[in-house]
């Protein structure tokens, strides 16, 4: 009898650890001021319900021109463009590709990514994050019309158009405001600019890489 209390117990504090974690942060942080200059939200304040109409929960997303040095463009659709989405948790992006177009290693910092190819053939991977021997691996699949892919939330993350046309591809997101880093943007678009210091050792390469690098005009696509 006393193990069956035990089990409760541990149950019961289970239950309350589960319940009271924090909400996933909407921004990527939030600097603390005295409550009477300011007002904080993890989101957006909420309109009048009797003031909502259809078109809120509505958007139309038109192709994007792919004529730039990726060959990509990623059109979201969060929360700014469809107000309905607000506190949903949800968004989404099409991302049109011109052939040999990609869109290039990326994280998502509050969002996992279910990826569907509308048109073409789209080769893409995810990096896992250190693995019980330090390293990290690498998940790769061609995917073509109508195949499925998964980027779990955080990790780094590409697509390549494969194909000999142009492809197009739809992405799920789990936040209405999943954030986006491009890996190479961030080391060298970054305002302040890194140390020179700090990546000539990160990436084990002479001074003269980095000053190439960071003449280097690192494209957004978002």
């Amino acid at each position: 009898m006393k193990a069956v209390y035990f089990l409760v117990a541990i149950l019961a504090m289970t239950c309350s650890l589960v319940s009271a974690y924090d909400p996933s942060p909407l921004q990527d942080f939030c600097v603390a001021i005295n409550e009477t200059d300011g007002v904080f939200v993890n989101g957006k304040f909420c309109k009048d319900p009797k003031d909502v109409k259809a078109e809120d929960f509505f958007f139309h997303v038109e192709p994007a021109s792919t004529d730039n040095p990726l060959g990509s463009k990623v059109t979201g659709v969060n929360v700014d463009m469809l107000p309905g989405l607000n506190t949903l948790g949800i968004s989404l992006a099409r991302i049109d590709f011109a052939p040999k177009g990609l869109n290039p290693p990326h994280t998502h910092p509050r969002g996992t990514e279910i990826l569907i190819v509308i048109e073409g053939s789209l080769y893409v991977g995810f990096v896992t994050s250190n693995q019980k021997d330090g390293g990290n691996l690498l998940f790769t699949k061609v995917l073509n019309k109508g195949d499925v892919f998964v980027f779990p939330i955080g990790l780094i993350h590409f697509q390549l158009n494969v194909g000999y046309g142009n492809a197009i591809a739809i992405a799920g997101l789990s936040s209405q405001n999943p954030g986006t880093i491009t890996i190479a943007n961030a080391l060298f678009k970054v305002d302040p600019p890194i140390s020179i210091e700090v990546l000539t050792k990160a990436l084990q390469v002479e001074e003269k890489v980095i000053d190439y690098l960071l003449k280097q005009s690192w494209y957004d696509n978002n």
